[in-house]
């Protein structure tokens, strides 16, 4: 019996083993060789862009031994050439063999193609006959394996437009100024985007008397740079922080700390600033401000602005800390307010002596504090301290 129990014991292991060595061969993979576009039925007629949403395209699929997650992208040129020749790659991509692909993206694209061989700066400058235009795609894995490319189809008669790319709101925003020192954007304040706020920025500035600044998106002079004539100021902002044009710039008649409030928004293809000069309110929130903890904008937890004769490197000071506060109890917390907004969406902290904003990122870590102690911020120098 034992003898018949040790073979039954063999052949289940074999049998194991077998399956074992039958799904290692399943999940080999190969090189693929081959994979095939196929052309679209209709390509007698006339792909009208403007007037199109997707263009249907289809193919087999690339064979990597296995079944695989296959990742497709669509390359397109005006060159008869192709596939040979440069061609311009579609954003979209596609997990399936089956593609509907956005005529827009497409006619996008075409004006790329186009400005390689001719100048085409307006509407006026595109062409108005159809054109052939030439298609064809890639395939790989999903970790960037196996990439392969499909045949080339022609489509004989598309008929493009002069089609941009919808403008996205900027992620970034930079001030640059007599406050900084003119000749160098590495030296340019770099305003702190809204939690939950596309396109809206701020930071707490010290202004002299008659300070000059610009903005741009960019930390260079691209020909983007924002001055007095391409924003827009309510009339108790202009009032409140004296704001004038000098050479373009925007000039800061009355000098002193303020929170630099800017809102970005599109106009067709064009941005548009609206920009406020506040009140520099930065507020002790949570349970280091009182025993309960508030966690409103309360005029007791604001900190003390510093006199406008210590200029820019005087540091904010927090109301005394009321009880020790953990890490468990949400640490120290410090935030300015926005209209619309909650007060977590504008908080910071600091760390080692550095002064860190939440901006668009994660909860920040916890910083502990011990009753009487208080927070100094350099918004200036973006450093801080609690002691």
């Amino acid at each position: 019996m034992k003898k018949i129990y040790n073979i039954m014991a063999f052949i289940i292991c074999l049998a194991a083993f077998w399956g074992c060595e039958d799904n290692n061969d399943k999940f080999h993979f190969q090189e693929p060789t081959e994979f095939k576009l196929n052309t679209p039925p209709y390509t007698s007629g006339i792909y009208d862009l403007i007037n199109t949403e997707t263009i249907e395209l289809t193919c087999s699929q690339p064979d990597y031994g296995f079944t695989a997650a296959i990742v497709y992208r669509v390359h397109v040129s005006i060159d008869p050439n192709f596939p040979d020749s440069t061609t311009t790659t579609l954003n979209t991509a596609y997990t399936t063999a089956k593609m509907d692909v956005d005529a827009k993206e497409i006619a996008v694209a075409l004006v790329e193609e186009q400005s390689k061989v001719m100048t085409i700066e307006s509407e006026e400058d595109y062409p108005t006959d159809p054109f052939p235009v030439y298609i064809k795609l890639s395939a790989e894995l999903t970790n960037g394996m196996g990439l392969i490319y499909s045949n080339a189809i022609t489509l004989p008669n598309v008929k493009g437009y002069y089609a941009l790319e919808d403008p996205e709101l900027p992620t970034s925003l930079y001030m640059i100024g007599s406050m900084t020192g003119w000749d160098s954007w590495n030296d340019a304040f770099e305003m702190i985007p809204v939690y939950s706020g596309p396109g809206e920025f701020w930071r707490i500035v010290f202004f002299p008397d008659n300070a000059t600044f610009k903005l741009n998106t960019a930390k260079e002079w691209d020909g983007n740079d924002v001055g007095y004539n391409e924003a827009t100021f309510s009339e108790e902002t202009i009032a409140y922080a004296g704001l004038e044009e000098e050479e373009g710039n925007i000039k800061v008649t009355n000098g002193g700390w303020y929170l630099v409030y800017v809102k970005v928004s599109i106009d067709e293809r064009n941005y548009n600033y609206d920009i406020d000069f506040l009140e520099p309110n930065i507020y002790l929130f949570g349970r280091a401000n009182s025993v309960d903890g508030i966690w409103d904008a309360d005029p007791s937890i604001l900190f003390t602005v510093p006199d406008i004769s210590l200029g820019a490197d005087a540091e904010f000071i927090s109301p005394v800390f009321a009880r020790d506060v953990l890490a468990s109890e949400d640490g120290v917390r410090a935030c300015i307010i926005l209209s619309g907004h909650e007060w977590w969406h504008t908080e910071f902290i600091v760390f080692d002596g550095v002064l860190e904003y939440r901006g668009t990122g994660d909860d920040q870590d916890r910083v502990v504090g011990k009753a009487g102690e208080r927070l100094y911020i350099n918004f200036t120098k973006g450093t801080g301290k609690i002691e």
